[in-house]
């Protein structure tokens, strides 16, 4: 295939545009195929993920959407033999409010009319909850467990804040390697035609074809198209732009630590786990003097969001934790290499040691061995995605998948994937695309819901 004259040109080469093409060669036999990207693949957002998924969601939509994306990751570890490291103990959200009737409301919407079966609530001395020794995803539990009471849940999880009152065990949620599974994808569709030019996209016009202007190694080259697929994460806007189209997102910059937990604050068998309680970071009066003196930190003095996380990184043997927190809610322009807040492992640290107290060894002294990336989330309003038809004919988007990129790609992949070819697509996948900005209904009740699912 001569790569300046294409069926079907993916932009983007992130997680969320290897699926889409991956679906497009595997699943539809479409061969004259070029992915095209300015970096290398999954070298940039997706190089940042946090690699979990989880089908716990605010509205059924967005459960369904990630629910198909985890049977579709099940099937690719059925075939490669677990290649891309899936692993379920579940993500763990916890609460020191007693029986938080909103969050339990929230629960129940999300899994719609299969709630009843998947939630068990336990309480007292209840022996029926079964703790996540094993991180085998074939023999994990579906559904939810809900754990009510104080003494309760410090039983089950001992290094927890002993005010933690109630606690919601998402069980069809873990982790995956994002790297490998991308490198599957690229691995397969490669001999089927399926090609990647690491190029820059500059112009984009439209006689009887696309013409794409693209820079190569400093060279102006032009790729005619007959589709374009628009998966260029935080550049999506940029690239609709040149189109004439606008998109309805924005590049929101979120932080992470990773480091190696020498002293085993964290215990190697626990869940993902989530302290959605907001607080209020304890400074020394020192750091309160400094932090009120810098315009850009003294938010940093007031009451902070909820939604710091943890987990063990490297299986049951392994070292590592990762703790994360998407405080930020400024939008930026994205840029491939963007600043980050210098302050933040003491900041997210802090705030994990909330839930966890022994995190508290390592204030001051995180240990030599850690990492401190970021990375966009590209969002809509609502935090659902852009899947399926741009307004321009014969553009289409794999986009704003947010914080949940990697745990979403497969889904989003063969969505879009359907959309490019005409082939039937699951009931939930029309709302995930530009069509539901024409459902008043819906958009009202996506404005005034209480959580987006942002994590």
């Amino acid at each position: 295939m001569k790569t300046n004259d294409v069926e079907i040109l993916v932009i983007g080469a992130g997680m969320a545009g290897l699926a889409t093409a991956y679906y497009l060669a595997v699943e539809h036999k479409r061969s004259r195929l070029l992915i095209v990207d300015e970096g290398q693949p999954m070298a940039l957002t997706s190089a940042q993920s946090g690699e979990n998924y989880r089908n716990w969601w605010p509205h059924p939509t967005m459960a369904a959407f990630t629910d198909h994306s985890t049977d579709l990751m099940e099937d690719i570890a059925r075939r490669t033999d677990n290649r891309i490291h899936m692993t379920r103990r579940g993500y763990l959200l916890v609460t020191r409010e007693e029986k938080p009737e909103e969050l339990l409301r929230q629960l129940h919407t999300g899994y719609g009319a299969s709630a009843s079966k998947l939630i068990r609530q336990h309480e007292g001395t209840s022996q029926n909850y079964a703790a996540p020794l094993s991180a085998d995803w074939q023999t994990a539990p579906d559904g939810v467990d809900v754990l009510l009471g104080r003494d309760l849940i410090q039983r089950t999880y001992p290094a927890f804040d002993k005010e933690v009152a109630t606690a919601l065990h998402i069980r069809r949620a873990g982790d995956i390697s994002g790297q490998q599974l991308g490198q599957y994808m690229l691995e397969t569709m490669r001999p089927l035609g399926a090609q990647f030019q690491q190029a820059r996209v500059v112009g984009i016009a439209r006689a009887d074809r696309f013409l794409v202007d693209v820079v190569v190694d400093g060279a102006h080259q032009t790729i005619k198209a007959d589709i374009i697929v628009n998966a260029a994460g935080p550049f999506a806007a940029h690239i609709a732009a040149m189109h004439g189209e606008k998109l309805p997102m924005q590049n929101v910059l979120q932080q992470k630590i990773a480091f190696v937990d020498r002293n085993r604050a964290v215990d190697r068998k626990m869940p993902f786990a989530i302290d959605l309680d907001g607080q209020t970071l304890a400074w020394s009066p020192e750091e309160r003097e400094a932090l009120a003196a810098a315009p850009e930190l003294a938010r940093l003095l007031e009451s902070m969001p909820g939604g710091i996380h943890c987990r063990p990184d490297g299986g049951d043997h392994g070292q590592w934790i990762k703790l994360g927190w998407a405080f930020n809610s400024e939008p930026s322009e994205p840029t491939r290499e963007p600043e980050l807040n210098p302050y933040f492992p003491e900041i997210v640290l802090r705030a994990a040691s909330r839930l966890q107290p022994a995190l508290r060894q390592y204030l001051g002294a995180l240990p030599r061995d850690r990492v401190h990336y970021g990375g966009y989330y590209p969002m809509t309003k609502e935090n659902w995605p852009l899947i399926g038809a741009a307004k321009t004919p014969g553009v289409f988007l794999t986009a704003a998948l947010s914080g949940y990129g990697t745990m979403s790609a497969c889904a989003a992949g063969d969505l879009c994937a359907r959309a490019v070819v005409g082939a039937p697509s699951p009931a939930f996948a029309d709302v995930l695309s530009l069509a539901r900005y024409d459902d008043k209904v819906l958009m009202d009740e996506l404005d005034s819901a209480e959580s987006r699912g942002l994590l």
